[in-house]
């Protein structure tokens, strides 16, 4: 799980580092610029970013070939966010479900939750009335049963919302929730886009 959650880490870190400077330039092009991956970050992806194949409400589907090998994923910030304190300040978070071929993973879902979690500790998304437990690393989640995993998916694709609860390195509680409407679409686009 560890090695799973790095690689996955890592790849995410440098495609979501490349996805939000790509919609960061369509929303606001001078704003972009600032923030934009210098050399070495895009050179990390493999030097391709991102390209996104549709959005489906909050729902991205995106590809790309990292290191010649083609990764896709579905992408969407959460819909509303709490913290217990309240106000407390944190990246955006994200929710990826990510499909890689070459490594014959499919819809494997991880959270980037935006702060670093506390060590040891788990958290958990909530979706069509179960609860997965989840396990952290850094600022990131998965799904701490793999074999869970395939039916967490089907639940969510079938679901309005999921929830994510995680706790920081400083105790703060958070509540994300993302809207899953056009999560299936995006789905069925990655794996029609995502083949080998």
């Amino acid at each position: 799980m560890f090695v799973r959650g790095v690689l996955t880490a890592s790849i995410l870190a440098a495609l979501l580092c490349a996805s939000v400077s790509h919609a960061l330039a369509q929303a606001n092009p001078k704003a972009a610029a600032k923030s934009a991956p210098t050399k070495p970050e895009v050179a990390a992806a493999g030097g391709t970013e991102p390209a996104l194949i549709g959005q489906y409400g909050i729902w991205g589907a995106y590809m790309a070939t990292p290191n010649g090998k083609k990764v896709c994923f579905a992408l969407a910030k959460p819909s509303s966010s709490k913290t217990n304190p309240p106000n407390r300040p944190r990246d955006p978070a994200y929710a990826f479900i990510s499909t890689r071929p070459a490594e014959k993973v499919v819809n494997e879902v991880s959270i980037m939750i935006g702060y670093v979690l506390k060590p040891g500790s788990e958290s958990t998304i909530e979706v069509g009335g179960a609860s997965y437990a989840m396990y952290t690393q850094g600022d990131g989640l998965w799904i701490k049963n793999a074999a869970e995993e395939e039916r967490m998916v089907d639940a969510m694709r079938k679901a309005a919302d999921v929830t994510v609860k995680g706790v920081s390195a400083k105790g703060t509680e958070t509540i994300d929730v993302f809207s899953l409407k056009g999560l299936s679409q995006a789905l069925d686009r990655v794996a029609q886009d995502c083949r080998r």
